[in-house]
Order: C-alpha cells, then structure tokens, then sequence
C-alpha cells in the first residue's frame, strides 16, 4: 500500500506572479517529496445578470470564466505534474481570501501554504486587513511568502531568533524556527544563518526598574552587560543545533530594520520567523515584526507557528 504524501497549498495569483510561486512550490515538492494542490485565486466573478433572475447567457458567460480558470490553473500546474509531481487543482470561488485559505489548509494539514506576497500601501498597513497579514496571524501551518527571485542550487537560510525569549517564556518557538531553517537546509543543500537582534536601549530600561531611587545609570557598561549576556544565549542556542559562531549574529537595532539589511547584504534567499500566539486574543505577538518587514525582504520568508 502507497504511503500517503505531505501536501503543499499553493495560491496562485494571476496579478501577482503566479509563475513564481508555482515555480517555488514545485521547488518545495521537489525537496520535500510532496504532491501539491493549487488553488487558482482569481478576483470574483461578476456578470451581467448574475443573481436571483439570472438569465441562460449569463450563466454561459459564467461557466466560460470558470471554465477558462481552471485551463488556467491546469497550465501552471504543467511544469510540475511534467516532474511527476501529482497536483490538485482547483479554482477559489470563496471570499475573503484569507479565510478560504485558511478552511483549505485546516483540511489538507499542508506541510507548507505557499503564498506571493507584493507590496502593501498604507491603506492596508491602517486597516490590517491585508490577506497576507491576516494569514500571518492566524495560520496553523507554515507560511511561505514567495518574492519572485530564482531559488540558487545552495539557498541561504537565515533564522531570525531572539533567545533571549522576550515574548516566548518557554524559548520553544526558537528551536522550531532553527528546526525549519535546518530541515530545509539538509532538504535544499543549503546552509543556515542565525541571526539575534536586540534594542540595547530597552533592556536597559528594563534594569533601571530595580533601582529603589533615581541613579544615573552607567549606561556604557549596561549596554556591554546586555550584549553579552544576548551574545552567551544566542552561542548557547546555535552551539546545542550544531551551527557555527561564525554564522551566528548579533546585532544592535530594531529588528524589522536590521533583518533585512542584513538579508540583502548577506544574500539571503528565505528568512525563517516564528509566530507566537496570545492565549486571550489569539493574535500573533512577533507576526508584527514579520509585517513589519515583509515590505523590506529581498527574499522570501517563511513563517513558522509555535508548536
């Protein structure tokens, strides 16, 4: 009896580099061994007397979009069903977006959703109702945003953690980010980067609570007492996943900032980041980070929801 595959979700948008995404999902099926399912995310249809009173025509016009739609979907599920691939398609008639991926993912159990992702306007960043955003906050798989670039035979893989475990008492949701930069490193031939940023400021303000009266704080010396401590941590973490010093970094500054200046200068070509869910209102702690940064990546990233 066949064992049954992982699955990887794919979204692909006409408006926003389909190809890309697909390209990259196959990549992932390729590594991972998976069959894929892709949902063609076309804007809803609206025709001529579409409603209670819908006349024949319409309803051809209708079952000739969707028609056309799944031909669509079909075509850029070629490439991979040519590898051997087995791919699903189908085409998403449901609204909101965000929703109907997340129904289809609680189904499939996907190894991963792969997703575009494109620029947001201001407007989206006010409102947070940005598709991207939402799955980012509330996906109970790994979410894989795509920019269009070519994956490279050996991918770097840069692992954004903060074992310092600022949001995450337990420091579990570090070993599964570094877990997913290191499975995907063995899967691509690839290699894996950590990378630690901190706000040297904010700790120290944290140190100044102790004080039973107001002292000036010896800031330089704080400052030297907070790296080192961030940097004795972050060691201990790569040390125990068998990653090298020389690729483990730190660094001052605000996080959303720092990643990815330091993924363009390093050439990154995934950034791996967590999810931290709060217990009363099930909102994504550092999924604002990842928010805050995805507008800036030169590369991919990929999300990964505590265990």
């Amino acid at each position: 009896m066949a064992t049954k595959k992982d699955r990887i979700l794919v979204i692909a948008e006409p408006d926003y580099s389909p190809i890309s995404t697909v390209e990259r999902a196959t990549w992932l099926a390729q590594i991972y061994d998976c069959d894929m399912h892709l949902m063609l995310a076309d804007a809803p249809i609206t025709v001529p007397g579409d409603g209670i009173f819908q006349s024949p025509e319409a309803q051809q016009i209708h079952d000739w979009i969707i028609s056309e739609q799944q031909a669509m979907a079909d075509e850029l599920a070629m490439e991979a069903r040519d590898l051997g691939i087995k791919v699903k398609t189908e085409v998403l008639k449901k609204r909101p977006l965000a929703e109907a991926i997340l129904a289809r993912a609680e189904k499939l159990e996907p190894r991963f959703i792969v997703k575009a992702t494109q620029f947001h306007s201001e407007a989206d960043r006010a409102i947070f109702m940005h598709t991207d955003w939402r799955l980012i906050r509330a996906a109970q798989h790994p979410l894989w945003l795509v920019k269009p670039h070519a994956m490279p035979e050996k991918p770097v893989i840069l692992c954004a953690v903060d074992p310092t475990h600022a949001h995450d008492k337990t420091g579990k949701l570090d070993q599964v980010i570094v877990d997913a930069g290191l499975s995907l490193a063995s899967h691509s031939n690839g290699s894996v980067m950590l990378l630690h940023t901190f706000e040297a400021m904010e700790a120290v303000g944290e140190a100044a609570k102790f004080a039973l009266k107001p002292v000036r704080l010896p800031l330089r010396s704080l400052r030297a007492k907070v790296r080192k401590e961030h940097r004795a941590l972050l060691d201990q973490l790569a040390a125990e996943n068998g990653i090298a010093r020389k690729n483990t970094h730190q660094l001052p500054g605000r996080a959303h900032e720092i990643i990815p200046a330091f993924a363009r200068g390093k050439k990154v070509d995934v950034v791996v980041m967590g999810a931290l869910a709060r217990w009363s209102l099930r909102r994504r702690i550092i999924g604002s980070t990842a928010e805050k940064a995805l507008d800036h990546l030169p590369c991919d990233i990929l999300l990964v929801p505590a265990q």
